[in-house]
């Protein structure tokens, strides 16, 4: 199961996002896609999965927990942020999208709660399952499994971009990484490959605003 997740971080807002075999390292804004890891903060670990439940690297990837490397790029409130990975996504994957308010983008390590915003999941005809594999996602702003029997990987990446204008709502429900996602959870366990007619992305129902 490979499961993939984006996350966006505001005040200075973080955008996340996960994958397999995959690096999003680019982050197009306000119509321009930037430089590689230009707003993305830097993975360092070579494969990059994680496979943890409660390892922090879930947060912003390995190596993600400082954004110091990277700068924030501010968007409108209601504008759209894609992904661009290193290579078009080939593995079957939910795609769920994050968000956290934090004060200062480039220093926030991840641990604050966030709010999911958007996920894109299977969709189901005639038995079968369609999954949306790409080489980039969009989101708008107010993101499983392919080896049954293995532990699920996840692809992370955290860009950071300052949110401007909007209203004063919160989002909710509000999760903490790790632990946003239990090994229980049906989308966790799931496999493609018996009686898959069905499937519920893991972690938190997205935010509606």
């Amino acid at each position: 199961m490979k499961t993939f997740t984006a996350v966006a971080l505001a005040a200075s807002v973080l955008a996340d996002i996960a994958h397999s075999y995959y690096i999003f390292e680019y982050l197009t804004t306000n119509g321009q896609e930037g430089a590689a890891y230009q707003n993305i903060r830097k993975n360092t670990n070579y494969n990059p999965s994680v496979t943890d439940l409660v390892s922090p690297g879930l947060r912003c990837n390995v190596g993600g927990a400082s954004g110091s490397n990277a700068t924030v790029v501010p968007v409108a409130a209601g504008g759209s942020v894609t992904f661009t990975a290193d290579v078009a996504v080939y593995h079957q994957g939910s795609v769920p999208f994050y968000m956290t308010k934090v004060a200062n983008a480039t220093k926030a390590d991840g641990s604050t709660q966030r709010f999911k915003i958007k996920e894109i999941g299977p969709t189901f005809s005639g038995g079968s399952a369609t999954w949306d594999l790409r080489q980039s996602y969009s989101i708008t702003l107010p993101s499983a499994i392919y080896n049954p029997g293995s532990t699920p990987q996840f692809y992370i990446s955290c860009a950071q971009v300052k949110l401007a204008g909007g209203g004063s709502g919160s989002g909710s429900p509000t999760v903490t990484i790790p632990g946003h996602i239990k090994a229980t959870d049906p989308g966790y366990t799931a496999s493609i490959y018996n009686s898959f007619n069905g499937y519920t992305v893991p972690g938190p129902k997205v935010w509606t605003c």
